[in-house]
């Protein structure tokens, strides 16, 4: 699953190829996408309809970015929630059929054929066409009539704070953590202290703060603490700054692929040197996620 550097790489270039495009109309080819968030979701013929009658006629004014997932604003108050999950992508063909542009997981075939078997979900815009596909589909694409009704669905009511807002502060941090039942990797991951990390950026943060993945949270010193926030901080924006990582299949809307695995000190690097201790790394499992982490560097 793409974390916070890749989403928030895909949302800027999506802004810069759909902004200001008119829908001219939107196929659904499975309904389940538009039905619902969770992993058995039940059809709604309802909701399909509400879906294309709302959106078709309206332009897209804003991409943003909450935690991992991307916000779609329509003119008239209208919004789209999407989220890739696993094997989602958004593929975006200008109207010559030339020069697509994807973002999300690689599809074989989304290089060669579009639409595909994988197409769920078709925005014909003024100036092209925008594709969701999804291979697994798990992800969705959500709309809501207006921002109340958006509001009103609380997406984001278990979500902590954004790891680069002025809320994320050392002492917030440690205040959530303090009592905090749970191994500090599966805190870090579960979205309710701190959002967007998911397995690399936990394990290269928990490296560069030399804290072990499988410490409980709850028992790590204030100092400690500090250590850790400012390795999210700077991990974060220097992933995005590069364009997020490439790692497994994840790739950027341009077509390329994130720089930032290249600067990875442990994740996926289970049995290499250590880069400060040359010592190997260990492979464990938290909260049933591969985890590499350095023995004799991280207490």
């Amino acid at each position: 699953m793409p974390e916070l550097p890749e989403v928030e790489n895909l949302r800027m270039g999506l802004t810069r190829n759909i902004l200001n495009q008119k829908i001219l109309s939107v196929e659904i080819r499975k309904p389940k996408l538009v039905s619902g968030k969770g992993t058995l979701r039940k059809i709604s013929t309802k909701k399909k309809k509400q879906f294309i009658n709302g959106v078709v006629g309206e332009k897209f004014i804003g991409v943003k970015r909450r935690a991992k997932n991307l916000i779609f604003k329509l003119t008239h108050g209208k919004i789209l929630l999407a989220h890739l999950k696993m094997s989602g992508q958004f593929v975006y063909q200008k109207k010559n059929g030339k020069n697509a542009v994807i973002g999300g997981h690689p599809i074989q075939l989304s290089e060669t054929k579009l639409p595909n078997k994988h197409s769920h979900i078709i925005f014909k815009l003024s100036k092209g066409v925008l594709y969701y596909n999804d291979t697994r589909m798990f992800g969705y694409v959500l709309y809501h009539p207006s921002i109340k009704a958006f509001e009103a669905e609380n997406h984001f009511a278990m979500y902590g704070v954004e790891p680069l807002s002025e809320k994320f502060t050392p002492k917030y941090f440690f205040e959530s953590l303090k009592n905090k039942k749970g191994k500090i990797k599966a805190v870090l991951m579960d979205q309710k202290i701190v959002t967007g990390l998911g397995n690399i950026y936990a394990d290269e943060s928990l490296f560069e703060a030399k804290i072990r993945p499988d410490r409980q949270a709850g028992n790590i010193s204030s100092k400690e603490i500090q250590k850790l926030h400012k390795a999210i901080i700077r991990i974060i924006k220097r992933a995005i700054q590069v364009g997020g990582s490439s790692v497994a299949t994840y790739r950027l809307l341009d077509n390329t692929r994130g720089n930032y695995a290249r600067e990875h000190k442990v994740y996926g690097k289970d049995g290499e040197k250590c880069v400060i201790c040359d010592k190997p790394l260990k492979k464990i499992t938290v909260a049933g996620r591969t985890t590499i982490f350095c023995e004799n560097c991280q207490k």
